[in-house]
C-alpha cells in the first residue's frame, strides 16, 4: 500500500500533510522500507504520523518522535517512542544520539522558526547516517515573518539551502570555494514546494575516462 493510500484510510489518529509530500516521501524513502531504520521525526502533531511511519517501515523501524509538549508521551506503542525537548538545543539532540545512535532519516515538522529549523539541522545533518535522508518541510514558512522569515532574509533555512547548493559544487569552483565536509558528505539537494532534502553520501573520484577502441 502507498503512503498516500494509508493516509486515505487512516484510522488512527489525525494526520496533518500536505498532499503533494507524499510522492516526496516515496521516492526518497522507498529504500528504507522493512529494513533497521532509525527515523526521527521533529513535531509530534496529533501522533497519527508516528504511526504511518511505523505502518510504511515496517517491524524493524524504531520512530523517535520529538516534541516539547510533555502530554505527547501518551503516544508511545511498540516501535515508537517519544522525547520531549526543544529541537534547537544542541544538548538535547546529543542525548537522542546517544540514547538511539545516529538516525538513518529526520523530517523535520517541529517549530518551523527558522532559527530552529537551522539550528537543528546543522547539529544533526552531519551526524545522521552517511547514507542518511534529512528532509525539511512546511518551508513556506520562510517566507512568513512570524516565523522569522520574509524574503530573501539571509537568516531562513531557504536562504541556507542556496549557500548549500555552492558548497555541493565547490569542486568546480576553480578555488573560489573551498569544499567542506558537507562537500564531501552529500550526495545531493532536492528542491519541492515546501520540502527541500538532502542526500547524504560519500563518492570516489567524480572524474570518470573511458579509453578503449574506437
Amino acid at each position: 500500500m502507498s503512503l498516500w493510500s494509508d493516509f486515505q484510510t487512516n484510522s488512527g489518529r489525525p494526520i496533518y500533510k500536505w498532499k503533494h509530500y507524499f510522492p516526496i516521501y516515496e521516492r526518497h524513502f522507498k529504500d528504507f522500507v522493512h529494513k533497521p531504520l532509525t527515523f526521527f521525526e521533529i513535531g509530534v502533531g496529533r501522533g497519527g504520523s508516528l504511526q504511518m511511519w511505523k505502518r510504511y517501515f515496517g517491524p524493524h523501524a524504531r520512530i523517535i518522535g520529538i516534541d516539547i509538549v510533555p502530554e505527547y508521551r501518551e503516544f508511545e506503542e511498540d516501535q515508537i517512542e517519544i522525547r520531549i525537548g526543544p529541537q534547537q538545543d544542541h544538548g538535547f539532540l546529543q542525548s537522542l544520539l546517544d540514547e538511539f545512535g545516529p538516525p538513518d532519516i529526520v523530517l523535520d515538522d517541529g517549530s518551523h522558526l527558522m532559527s530552529h529549523v537551522v539550528s537543528s539541522f546543522q547539529f544533526l545533518y552531519p551526524r545522521i547516517t552517511k547514507n542518511g535522508i534529512y528532509m525539511v518541510e512546511d518551508l513556506h514558512t520562510a517566507y512568513w515573518e512570524e516565523y522569522e522569515g520574509g524574503l530573501r532574509k539571509p537568516s531562513t533555512f531557504i536562504e541556507l539551502s542556496k549557500t548549500l547548493i555552492d558548497e555541493l559544487n565547490a569542486e568546480h569552483g576553480r578555488d573560489a570555494l573551498s569544499p567542506t565536509e558537507f562537500t564531501r558528505n552529500t550526495l545531493s539537494m532536492h528542491f519541492y514546494d515546501s520540502v527541500i532534502v538532502f542526500e547524504r553520501g560519500t563518492t570516489t573520484s567524480k572524474w570518470a575516462r573511458r579509453i578503449g577502441k574506437d
